[in-house]
């Protein structure tokens, strides 16, 4: 009986179907053996901790980056990447090897035959995007239990405790942003660790992406900078899923040329067998991953439940634990929580005590959880990444384990479970982002100024087009050219301006009214349509109420309430195309790639029944017009070129079809998440003349998804006719044309209309 025959013949099946099943077949790995560098001390440990033969790829990895060579690392989950980086970071912190005076140029040289040790071994440095993943790292240090010392450095980390990592640990834990704001524009209190920098890790490489990835790759250039200027070149590990183009991915996140990059993309680990079921549930997607939670428990599974929002997080938890009658203990696992928190949930998962966890993606990156027996997710995840991150929590003992995906009602699911081999058979997409995006590299150009001056020579960290944007930082008075470089001038920090999850400007702070409470933060481009007055707004599980937004004091105060109804913004939207870069045919239509202008404004609000979606009624707002240059992929097409006569309505109706069914398959072949790109429809727009659809950007400058879009297009509009054909609704439903965040309610839309002129774009 299978794993799905088991869970749901006990009588309580929910209303749901099976859609596909799909068996992953066991693996036998290839074993390795262990470097000769390695200091006993180390590979003793290693074996006593389980780990009695290294696999053929760690070694290949480890032996590469011993040798001084950059490494991206593109295997499996659960196929012992961290072991691959760790050896040579373990042998190396533990003393160092022994150096020549060549290597040693503070140190006094005794003879020719002398070799000396530095006066503080060998460093280390690891980046994670988060938190869990950088602790995670630390257990996995401690257990080691040798010479060297780790010690973490985040937002949790005590100021003594700062201070400790900073002048004796010799491996550092810590994310980008910390580095970012406290270690670089600090680095000369930073220098001894700087001086005996030898290796970086960059943990979930992959993860780094579209504007955020821009400013991440901004932020490891500045660390190339300024280890520099202490003498120090260090070798990079970078270890990221499976995914395409690792090495171009890689050398477009450090800036270190591609062929100096080795990669190991080989998974030569043992692996267990992998039942995957997609299964389609009649109602809430997360009420059944409740259910599925609380089944696998009782059957003995040790099981995280993936879900889209802390919200879900938490309901989902308390609804899967009223369901166990074993007793087992389910909870959730969010962001938000405090450190302690977090910790303790980690530890219960990794001893077993906690049968049962929902969790947002802060468990998807990395987090070392043994045993875990299945997995169910709720939603098809944005990328093929991310599904293979988070299937990846099931068996990673090697034993066999279940996953089962559970489908909402959106094109993207709808579609995957349609063509469930597009899903689960192609190649996992390769990363992107623009690190020349100049509304993000010019700001940290600044803050690079203001650590050391910039020079001629810095142009090997920062790439061709920073001398321009130096140009401009001088014109702008930002920085100022004299002798020895460009300096930095102002008396303020110049990275308390760069915020690196945003590239539009300084965050909104959300303060609770009444004790001044800082709850949170939103980008200023998006307060408008998430804090503006009378929206709700959720933080950490409880509902608040926004009683005002002032920008220029870039706040907006809340309230504590529960309301039985959520907002929805209403937005007008314009596109003015400002330059074409590239375009071609596309069936009896045109295709076009370049930079616009989206001009957006927040005119209402909704007010929608918390259970049913039901309007209640309608707000005015008074709040900016603002604009967003960008980059965008769009459409268009002559309606003289269609066989049937469509009025006007049908037209804008159309376009508004393809516009929303579009944007939600995108991510099958550019990997972003629907809030990363936006979109606008005409049926006769100003500039063309013609039926048009633009799918853009939606950070300042590109994220390159809107470009990825152009090159695909043919196979993505091809995919949208199809999912429209396919869907059995007559005039638009969630699976197909309707969106939940349409800034206008989803007022003109047309199925029909959208088919037809999809039509045209795919002859």
């Amino acid at each position: 009986m299978s794993g799905a025959e088991a869970v749901t013949e006990d009588g309580r099946r929910r209303a749901g179907r099976l859609r596909y099943r799909h068996e992953i077949p066991a693996r036998t790995g290839v074993i390795g053996v262990w470097p000769g560098w390695l200091p006993p001390a180390v590979r003793a440990r290693s074996v006593e901790l389980g780990m009695v033969s290294p696999w053929q790829h760690q070694v290949q990895a480890a032996e590469s980056l011993w040798a001084g060579r950059h490494v991206v690392l593109s295997t499996g989950t659960a196929s012992g990447k961290t072991l691959a980086y760790l050896l040579p970071v373990l042998a190396a912190t533990n003393g160092g090897q022994r150096i020549g005076p060549q290597d040693a140029p503070d140190q006094q040289f005794r003879g020719p035959g002398e070799l000396l040790r530095p006066r503080r071994p060998h460093t280390a440095l690891y980046l994670a995007p988060t938190k869990a993943l950088a602790h995670d790292q630390l257990r996995v240090w401690s257990a080691f239990d040798l010479a060297g010392t780790a010690a973490t450095l985040d937002g949790d980390t005590e100021q003594p405790d700062r201070h400790w990592a900073r002048d004796y640990a010799s491996y550092i834990l810590t994310n980008p942003d910390m580095l970012h704001r406290s270690v670089l524009p600090q680095h000369q209190r930073w220098a001894s660790f700087f001086r005996s920098l030898r290796f970086v890790v960059i943990d979930e490489s992959h993860h780094y992406r579209g504007v955020f990835g821009a400013h991440v790759s901004a932020v490891i250039r500045r660390l190339r900078r300024v280890a520099a200027l202490y003498g120090s070149e260090p070798t990079f590990a970078l270890a990221s899923a499976t995914s395409a183009e690792p090495g171009a991915s890689a050398s477009a996140l450090t800036g270190i040329d591609q062929a100096d990059l080795v990669v190991v993309g080989e998974d030569t680990s043992a692996r267990g067998a992998v039942e995957m079921l997609l299964w389609e549930p009649v109602g809430s997607p997360d009420d059944e991953a409740a259910w599925w939670l609380a089944s696998l428990v009782d059957s003995g599974r040790q099981t995280i439940a993936f879900v889209s929002s802390r919200k879900a997080a938490e309901r989902v938890a308390v609804q899967a634990a009223g369901m166990v009658t074993s007793g087992a203990r389910v909870e959730s696992y969010r962001g938000g929580y405090l450190a302690e928190g977090r910790r303790r949930l980690e530890r219960a998962l990794q001893t077993g005590t906690l049968a049962g966890v929902a969790a947002t993606n802060a468990l998807e990156l990395g987090v070392d959880i043994s045993g875990m027996d299945a997995v169910v997710i709720s939603g098809v995840p944005a990328t093929r990444a991310a599904l293979w991150q988070q299937a990846g929590r099931a068996g990673r003992h090697g034993g066999s384990a279940q996953v089962v995906l559970i489908g909402r009602r959106q094109p993207l699911d709808a579609y995957f479970f349609d063509h469930p081999e597009t899903l689960l058979s192609a190649p996992v997409e390769s990363t992107v982002l623009h690190p020349d995006n100049p509304y993000v590299l010019g700001p940290h150009l600044a803050a690079a100024a203001q650590e050391a001056p910039l020079t001629e020579g810095d142009e090997r960290f920062f790439g061709a087009t920073s001398p321009a944007l130096v140009d401009r930082l001088v014109g702008q008075d930002v920085v100022r050219r004299r002798a020895g470089g460009c300096y930095w001038t102002r008396t303020e920090r110049a990275v308390d301006s760069i915020d690196l999850r945003s590239a539009g400007g300084a965050s909104v702070d959300i303060v609770e009214v009444g004790t001044g409470r800082v709850l949170g933060h939103v980008d200023a481009a998006a307060a408008d349509s998430t804090v503006h007055p009378g929206a709700t707004y959720l933080h950490a599980g409880d509902n608040y109420l926004v009683e005002a937004l002032d920008l220029e004091l870039s706040e907006a105060l809340v309230r504590a309430a529960r309301p039985h109804y959520y907002t929805q913004p209403l937005v007008d939207a314009g596109v003015r195309i400002v330059s074409t870069r590239q375009s071609r045919t596309l069936g009896s239509g045109s295709l076009h790639l370049g930079t616009v202008d989206v001009t957006t404004q927040v005119t209402a609000y909704l007010r929608r029944d918390d259970l049913t979606g039901h309007v209640w009624d309608q707000t005015a707002l008074d709040l900016p017009e603002r604009t967003l240059r960008t980059q965008a992929v769009w459409c268009t097409l002559d309606p003289g070129a269609l066989s049937m006569r469509l009025d006007p309505g049908q037209l804008a109706g159309g376009a508004h079809g393809i516009e929303h069914t579009a944007i939600s398959l995108l991510p099958m072949f550019a990997p972003c998440d629907r809030w990363d790109v936006g979109g606008a429809s005409d049926g006769r727009h100003p500039d063309t003349k013609a039926v048009t659809v633009f799918v853009h950007d939606g950070q300042a400058g590109g994220a390159g998804f809107a470009e990825r879009g152009f090159d695909s297009a043919e196979a993505w509009l091809a995919a949208t006719l199809q999912r429209l054909e396919s869907c059995e609704c007559d005039l638009g439903c969630p699976s197909c044309v309707v969106s939940p965040t349409c800034g206008t309610a989803n007022q003109v839309l047309d199925k029909q209309a959208a088919m037809t002129l999809l039509q045209k774009f795919c002859l």
